[in-house]
């Protein structure tokens, strides 16, 4: 699923692309047809909030997330 995301989006989960790293978007993980528009919007709010360390999609704001998660915040 694209997202909305200028060169300045900065998130654990999101590809540069604007893809979300969400397992209920990824027919190999967990999307299923009876998802509903509201499910997909609850799990990138959720994701946006708190980000999955074990599926990264930017090696920046996972490392930053990782290993300096005052500086991680201060830039989201």
């Amino acid at each position: 699923m694209q997202v909305p995301a200028g060169p300045g989006f900065f998130h654990p989960n999101v590809y540069p692309s604007g893809t979300v790293c969400l397992s209920i978007l990824n027919e190999d993980k967990g999307w299923r047809p009876a998802i509903i528009v509201r499910q997909i919007l609850v799990g990138i709010q959720d994701l946006l909030g708190q980000p999955n360390p074990a599926d990264p999609a930017q090696t920046e704001g996972y490392q930053r997330f990782i290993q300096e998660p005052a500086e991680y915040k201060r830039k989201v």
